[in-house]
């Protein structure tokens, strides 16, 4: 049994990975790490890069640099050329970033799943009552959750316009399952932003929930000047006018979570797509009905 192998099995026992990964100064080591993260000497940034690599599954091969300055610069790497090429079917919404699917469906009284028993309210995830009401009845979402060795930029989901960013501070808890089948609303409890989109062909308002967590508390929007983070404080309304096309780099984390996706009614999950699934940035996410 290599080292690796031994200390997976101790840290995936649930007990011991939400202690670890939760019962600690989460803000405070999560400021830390973004610090350290972008030092520059070989001395921190190789073994903090071969420690990270240690630990997660990390495939770079479709990287376009092949050495980095820093575990920063690995993490929010950039893909070679047609690395994630992008649906083309203009009935489809094409899945925003790499990720695993977890809980995914139709609004039900305002609800989404969270995970198995916990469930959230758009309100309190949101925090706007028009996209509340865009989706309480009939819209659909999914969530997407970045694991920490996975591509971190993600993209827009059609040919569409930026109309409105919110950020709304919070704390940075774990986003894993085990996280998620203990804490109720976590995601409304995180850091995140409400991306606004309004899709050019058919109109359709989708949302985007980039939702940050502990290591990761930091978003970075190419469209908006400012690096959204634990220190700018929230929540805070940004009017947007940003054209995208289909599969463009919206932005990234400065290191990894989630996203979650809302659609409106008329637009549903992509067919053989289920709990569990990995998905790509630019694989057929949503399909619109009749499509």
């Amino acid at each position: 049994m290599t080292v690796r192998t031994a200390i997976s099995r101790v840290v995936q026992q649930e007990d011991i990975n939400f202690l670890l990964t939760n019962r600690i100064p989460r803000r405070w080591l999560t400021l830390f790490v973004g610090w350290l993260s972008k030092i520059e000497n070989p001395l921190v940034s190789v073994p903090a890069i071969a420690l990270w690599r240690l630990f997660c599954d990390v495939d770079l091969r479709d990287a376009r640099a092949t050495r980095f300055r820093s575990l920063h610069e690995c993490f929010t790497r950039e893909l070679k050329e047609g690395a994630r090429p992008a649906d083309p079917d203009p009935a489809t919404l094409v899945s925003p970033s790499d990720g695993i699917i977890g809980a995914s469906g139709r609004v039900v009284a305002g609800e989404c799943l969270q995970a198995k028993g916990f469930s959230y309210t758009l309100m309190e995830l949101l925090a706007d009552p028009d996209l509340v009401r865009l989706y309480q009845r009939g819209g659909s979402y999914v969530t997407l959750r970045l694991t920490a060795g996975m591509y971190h930029r993600f993209h827009a989901p059609a040919d569409c316009e930026v109309r409105h960013v919110s950020y709304i501070s919070g704390d940075t808890w774990n986003v894993n399952p085990i996280a998620l089948q203990r804490i109720e609303n976590l995601f409304c409890k995180n850091e995140r932003a409400v991306i606004r989109l309004r899709l050019a062909h058919s109109g359709h308002i989708v949302t985007l929930v980039p939702v940050a967590a502990i290591l990761v508390a930091s978003i970075r929007l190419h469209f908006l000047d400012v690096l959204l983070h634990l220190r700018y404080r929230g929540p805070n309304h940004i009017p947007c006018a940003t054209r995208l096309r289909r599969g463009e780099e919206m932005g990234w984390f400065q290191h990894g979570s989630t996203i979650i996706a809302f659609v409106p009614p008329g637009v549903r999950l992509a067919a053989g797509l289920q709990p569990g699934t990995t998905v790509r940035a630019g694989q057929a996410l949503f399909r619109l009905d009749g499509a």
